[in-house]
């Protein structure tokens, strides 16, 4: 029978992931799963537990958090594997806020359906992008995507409100708020793997998955296999524009549209020509004033649980 190690972080969805744990353990019960469940305790015990796991026998570890615990999880196993050691399988019981890593690699939204994945265990290799720079010169992974600009602003605010704003209301009023924060792009140079870039930027979205901010459809061609960034650079339009172009993205609709391009890349190297660059992985910030971020794709790195291994979601 797998070992499981279950992860939850008390501190996803503004504290209020911890109230799901009863519920949680009952259904991994009713499933006859073997578990381990560890509450963690700190910032950065998600990533240990996960780098130890596969060292201590387990053969799924299971982020139950948001995105940032997913993230964690997803950093713990990629040391662990980048230096040698066999990794354990990763899933997701999505409790947080946004949870768009766990939409966009095809895990169920809901807590029963997520946790029948796990214990049907059908996996499927993801890629997982690695950024360098900011105030994180060592170097982070991701599993969804980048944001800089514009969005990564948007979910500094969104992170500023009340717990019940969640979900897509928080980030409508988080956005339509750095409308009048965030509004001037800045002059950016992007080097892609087949061309390069230098103009205003709004919003650089590098993406593997295909959504961030719980509703806006950044990428919504991303396969998660195919050793590719999507890329999303927004230049200079007007406030109204910004809003206008918010219900595009939601609808995936923004390619073709004036001022956006999207190539695909497998690196990218990204510096601010004038103003800075504020920076988030996996809604996770890396700087908010940033000089120059160093992207690259690593593929197939985990395998990951989802509800049907044949979908790219």
């Amino acid at each position: 029978m797998k070992k499981h190690l279950i992860i939850l972080n008390p501190s996803a969805a503004k504290g209020t992931a911890l109230s799901k744990k009863t519920k949680i353990e009952a259904l991994l019960q009713q499933h006859g799963l073997d578990y381990t469940f560890i509450v963690s305790e700190k910032p950065g015990d998600p990533a240990l537990l996960a780098q130890e796991a596969g060292d201590k026998g387990y053969d799924i570890v299971v982020a139950v958090g948001g995105d940032g615990t997913a993230n964690e999880v997803i950093n713990g196993l990629m040391l662990a594997k980048l230096s040698g050691r066999a990794i354990p399988a990763m899933g997701v019981i999505p409790a947080g806020r946004g949870n768009d890593f766990a939409a966009s690699m095809g895990i169920p939204a809901q807590i029963p359906q997520a946790v029948q994945a796990i214990a049907d265990g059908r996996s499927r290799l993801i890629d997982i992008g690695q950024l360098t720079g900011g105030d994180d010169p060592q170097g982070k992974y991701f599993g969804n995507g980048i944001g800089i600009g514009f969005d990564t602003v948007v979910g500094f605010e969104a992170a500023k409100l009340p717990a019940f704003l969640s979900g897509t209301p928080g980030y409508l009023i988080a956005a339509l708020k750095t409308i009048f924060l965030y509004y001037k792009a800045h002059k950016l140079r992007i080097v892609l793997d087949q061309e390069t870039i230098e103009q205003p930027c709004l919003i650089v979205s590098v993406m593997n998955g295909k959504r961030m901010g719980t509703s806006f459809m950044m990428a919504p061609g991303a396969r998660q296999d195919d050793g590719l960034f999507n890329v999303m650079i927004i230049g200079q339009v007007s406030r109204f524009g910004i809003i206008k172009l918010m219900g595009k993205i939601m609808a995936g609709k923004q390619e073709g549209q004036p001022f956006v391009k999207m190539p695909l890349t497998s690196t990218l190297e990204i510096t601010a020509l004038t103003g800075s660059l504020p920076v988030h992985a996996d809604g996770e910030t890396i700087c908010r004033n940033g000089r120059a971020i160093s992207v690259r794709m690593f593929p197939e790195q985990i395998a990951l649980i989802v509800e049907d291994c044949n979908s790219h979601a």
